[in-house]
């Protein structure tokens, strides 16, 4: 059945991703194309209602470029660094989102807008996005990662992303893979997190003076004993993670997404493929193990995906 132009039946939604540096917004098509984005600064020291004010200012641009009428827009569908509380609408994450604490993000950006808002936390509109349009399509189960400033993961399950109870969002960058290292900000002794994550990588090599996890690969390429540890380490960690994973979800796909993927796919996909291939209670070749295809437009396609209606389900 084909979308009408009418008030009533509206075609689009809009997508939006917040992270702590930058927030990005997109007008949606119900067959996933991408009409019109933009970016701006998140500042979240302003506080939400200037969020909100800034994304209806967005909005009208989009609207305006797309020609467009907010009428034919069903919705806004939000992704956020969590913990969130997707009740209420309230963003529970001082460390990313300072200023957001008191409130409800969902309310204003409603009540400014005037559309209907959906908030989701951010791995998850990732992973909905790719199962929407990018490499997760037409796969069950999927388990997306993402390394980037953290670890970030999400699991797609029969149509749906899985929930923990209270609809709490489960922190896969948190497990612990190696003992005897230092304690995380959630306080995991040597979690996948402060190992592999471009921060933590970079935590580790900063006494040695490498301030990005950038330059720890290129120090351990160069050579560099020191460097080279850290990096082996971060792969130890992705590939015994591969193997919790594996053994818990049994997962048909693993997505790796994130800033470190840009680079450094190769080297996480073999150290998490010899994992696999060393599991003797799962079939072999059952998990493929794939790089995200959308880059940073998975969360505004994964946000939007949450106001239109038949697109996962």
């Amino acid at each position: 059945m084909h979308a009408s132009s009418s008030s009533s039946d509206p075609r689009f939604s809009l997508g939006v991703d917040i992270g702590g540096t930058k927030t990005a917004m997109g007008l949606v098509s119900p067959q996933g194309a991408l009409l019109e984005h933009l970016s701006f600064e998140t500042r979240s020291r302003r506080g939400i209602q200037d969020m909100a004010l800034r994304l209806n200012r967005g909005l009208e641009n989009l609207l305006q470029r797309a020609s467009l009428e907010k009428n034919q827009v069903s919705g806004m569908g939000v992704g956020c660094p969590g913990p969130l509380n997707l009740e209420t609408g309230e963003v529970l994450n001082p460390y990313t989102l300072p200023g957001w604490e008191q409130g409800s993000l969902t309310q204003a950006i409603e009540s400014t807008t005037g559309l209907r808002v959906r908030l989701e936390n951010d791995a998850d509109a990732a992973l909905l996005g790719e199962c929407w349009m990018g490499a997760g399509q037409g796969k069950n189960p999927v388990l997306m990662l993402t390394f980037g400033t953290g670890v970030g993961g999400a699991l797609f399950t029969d149509g749906r992303v899985y929930r923990g109870a209270r609809g709490e969002h489960p922190e896969m960058g948190l497990i612990p893979v190696h003992t005897g290292m230092p304690k995380d900000y959630s306080g995991v002794d040597g979690s996948l997190e402060s190992l592999a994550s471009g921060s933590g990588m970079a935590q580790r090599g900063e006494p040695l003076g490498w301030s990005h996890a950038r330059a720890v690969f290129e120090a351990a390429q160069d050579g560099h004993p020191e460097a080279s540890r850290i990096v082996d380490e971060a792969l130890e960690a992705v590939g015994r993670s591969a193997w919790v994973y594996a053994h818990t979800f049994c997962p048909e796909c693993i997505i790796l997404g994130g800033g470190l993927m840009d680079h450094h796919f190769p080297a996480f996909q073999q150290r998490m493929q010899q994992a696999l291939d060393q599991a003797s209670l799962i079939a072999k070749n059952l998990i493929e193990v794939v790089p995200a295809r959308l880059g940073n437009q998975a969360g505004m396609l994964g946000a939007a995906s949450l106001m239109l209606k038949s697109t996962l389900s």
